[in-house]
């Protein structure tokens, strides 16, 4: 995945996301949306065949770059959990 910022402000970043999945970038926009501080999470596709997608965060307070770091964090470690749920039952069958 390559991320390049946009647009950066002290309460809005806009990124540009390349060599990634939108599905990717949903679940961290989902994770984004869970706080409170977070007005507005938001990505779109630029075009199909490019794979390359924006994304856009506005906070009402706090740093929106940190607010990204944590919600993509709190993802992986969401997916590890499932990740090893899979495998323990896989390895029942």
């Amino acid at each position: 995945m390559d991320a390049k910022i946009t647009k950066s402000s002290p309460k809005e970043v806009s990124l540009t996301v390349s060599k990634s999945d939108i599905g990717t970038l949903y679940i961290v926009q989902h994770e984004l949306l869970k706080e409170s501080s977070i007005e507005f999470a938001g990505v779109i596709m630029k075009h199909p065949l490019t794979r390359e997608y924006w994304m856009r965060v506005n906070t009402s307070k706090g740093n929106p770059l940190k607010e990204i770091e944590k919600a993509a964090k709190t993802a992986i470690e969401y997916t590890d959990e499932l990740k090893k749920a899979v495998h323990s039952k896989l390895k029942g069958v």
